[in-house]
């Protein structure tokens, strides 16, 4: 891997990546990946993330969880509890253009590095919180964790049985939902900057994003006044027509989705389909509607029913696993994933970049680092001479790792 990133979007700029866990470091990856310098702030033992491993991956030197968060990152690791720490990443704010933080309320001001404090030394700053609930009001202090957040904000109770337990997303949906919010605000306050020269306050938190993330599901509630009741049997939303949701077969599961039912009548050889008007007993039969399509999926394997539907028009996919999914004939032809030499760590594979650029692509360019990899390139960069970082790494107010060579 080269060290150093050439011809991508954001090839110039400076992120300092104060955030922790998995919202705030995967927003900062995104901005690494296209091509910025994205300097994480760590403490001398480094990140949470790289202690917790999700999964029970734990890795050689680097754990997954960390690994797959802070690629196309420099390591500087400096106690912010200290005077000489803070007064590092101070100094580093003058040269930064995304400073993104998401300390519990209250801590960025104890340590100054609230957005006042900041953009005083750099009026030009974007400076990203991120926090669970909003920077005020009664949830102000409550922790912002993904399944919470979830359970919190409705969706839950979009799917599934009525009476049964709700069923949360097999994925850190407001993590993940979150950090794609915050990088979009990072980028329109860049193009606002380029623009006015201007930079400014940037806040995201988890339920606002998880929430306006349901525009269509809400409005049908709010606006349409339609209640969101769940049915008898496992339909996959209560505000779509069925069939609608996930079906088992003889040897797996089949996703079925908008099926006009005309033509599941001759499919599936069921009469009582035939003459059925999607739009109207689509709601109004779906508990039944469900019922006979499941009936007749269960008997045949799911690759029977996709050569079947599929040549019929139906919308239908498999029930993938990952052992699946990363076998996947179009995840092959697209590069999904993306392949690379880590140090430490290896041969790694990991979901590559969710966007194309034809003429500034994003690539890897340094796998996740190691705690305080790159606290002396950093430092020195800022002009503290060797004496001083040597004397600063002494008093515990730094720390820093020879980088491991192949």
């Amino acid at each position: 891997m080269a060290e150093k990133s050439t011809g991508k979007i954001l090839d110039g700029y400076r992120v300092i990546d104060c955030s922790i866990a998995m919202a705030g470091p995967f927003a900062a990856q995104r901005l690494g990946d296209l091509g910025a310098d994205v300097l994480k702030v760590e403490p001398p033992k480094g990140e949470w993330q790289r202690y917790a491993a999700a999964g029970g991956a734990q890795g050689n030197t680097v754990n997954v969880s960390f690994l797959s968060l802070n690629r196309n990152k420099r390591s500087l690791a400096v106690d912010l509890k200290s005077d000489d720490g803070r007064q590092i990443v101070r100094d580093l704010i003058a040269t930064a253009d995304v400073f993104l933080q998401n300390y519990r309320p209250g801590v960025a001001a104890r340590l100054g590095l609230d957005y006042e404090t900041l953009a005083a030394i750099n009026p030009s700053l974007v400076y990203v919180s991120i926090s669970g609930y909003g920077e005020d009001g009664p949830y102000r202090d409550r922790p912002g964790q993904d399944l919470i957040l979830q359970a919190m904000t409705g969706a839950m109770l979009s799917a599934g049985r009525a009476g049964e337990p709700p069923t949360p997303a097999g994925l850190f949906l407001a993590d993940a939902v979150t950090a794609s919010t915050a990088f979009e605000g990072v980028l329109a306050a860049l193009l606002h900057r380029e623009r006015t020269g201007e930079g400014q306050l940037v806040t995201v938190n988890m339920l606002d994003a998880l929430t306006t993330l349901q525009m269509q599901e809400l409005s049908v509630y709010t606006v349409g006044g339609v209640p969101q009741e769940r049915g008898e049997e496992p339909n996959a939303h209560v505000y779509i027509r069925a069939p609608y949701g996930v079906f088992a077969t003889s040897d797996g599961y089949l996703a079925l989705a908008f099926a006009d039912l005309s033509t599941l009548s001759e499919v599936l050889d069921e009469p009582s389909l035939a003459g059925l008007d999607p739009e109207e007993h689509g709601w109004t039969h779906r508990d039944e509607l469900y019922a006979t399509v499941a009936r007749h999926l269960k008997d045949r394997t799911t690759q029977h029913w996709l050569d079947v539907l599929l040549p019929a028009g139906l919308w239908v996919g498999p029930v993938q696993g990952y052992a699946d999914l990363v076998e996947d004939p179009q995840i092959l032809h697209n590069g999904t994933f993306v392949e690379y030499e880590h140090p430490t760590e290896g041969w790694v594979k990991t979901p590559g970049f969710p966007y194309r650029f034809a003429k500034t692509p994003p690539s890897v360019d340094r796998g996740a680092p190691l705690v305080g990899e790159h606290t002396r390139e950093i430092l020195t960069e800022l002009g503290i001479e060797s004496e001083r970082v040597q004397a600063l790494e002494e008093s515990g107010a730094i720390a820093a790792t020879a980088p491991v060579r192949q």
